[in-house]
């Protein structure tokens, strides 16, 4: 069953085309790939999914409810977490301000910070009272990971979720990851370049090149045919 599901999306920048007849679904539990090149689309596929960017013609359903025309502050409150490219955590806010921010998208109206979310991220409880911008580049990560968890999603996006991060912490958001999709059933869309990355986490992919879907497939299928064709720079 579709958990997610965007169906002849075109979108425009101005005059320019950006997203053309695009198509994709993404099944409940899975984890699916999205690549292509730098400035193909990816980032823009994930705003407009968020509500971010409006749409020309197209439709996205979400676990069966449509949402094409759904407003950008309501993402959060059906169930999309979302982790953006670079971040964009509040650096003059503390860790626990910044987590705060996701409560009131809640469907269960909690009011504190739930404690699996410090479970998970420990460095977070320890650093909770210091300002976001204090934190190492992989402590914001966990921070912005943590703010998505935080709303309580049922689909989680994470564009770009190892740019700019060392080797030994990209190891460890791939642990958190993996535990999110296979032990806690987090259905996950990701944008990633890295290729063993997108190897190791993904159970489809999902190929855009300029601003079209490609090619797609189990992650096995991904020869080195369309790795030349569309990922290599």
């Amino acid at each position: 069953m579709s958990m997610l599901e965007i169906k002849d999306l075109n979108q425009f920048y101005g005059q320019s085309h950006t997203l053309w007849d695009l198509s994709l679904s993404v099944e409940k539990g899975e984890c699916l790939c999205v690549m292509g090149r730098n400035g193909v689309g990816k980032t823009t596929l994930m705003d407009t999914i968020m509500g971010q960017h409006h749409m020309a013609s197209g439709t996205i359903t979400f676990d069966g409810k449509d949402i094409t025309h759904l407003p950008v502050e309501d993402h959060a409150r059906v169930g999309i977490g979302y982790v953006p490219q670079g971040r964009q955590i509040f650096p003059l806010l503390t860790v626990e301000e910044n987590l705060e921010i996701g409560l009131p998208a809640r469907r269960d109206g909690l009011k504190a910070v739930p404690k699996q979310v410090y479970d998970m991220f420990p460095v977070l409880y320890d650093m909770r009272s210091r300002q976001g911008g204090d934190l190492s580049g992989g402590q914001q990560q966990q921070l912005a990971i943590g703010r998505a968890l935080v709303t309580d999603p049922k689909l989680i996006i994470f564009d770009e979720p190892t740019e700019g991060i060392q080797p030994n912490i990209v190891a460890e958001i791939a642990q958190i990851m993996r535990r999110l999709n296979k032990e806690i059933g987090l259905t996950v869309l990701l944008v990633e370049q890295k290729l063993p990355f997108a190897r190791k986490m993904g159970d489809r992919f999902f190929i855009i090149d300029r601003g079209e879907g490609v090619a797609s497939g189990k992650m096995s299928e991904l020869d080195e045919t369309l790795i030349k064709k569309y990922l290599t720079v």
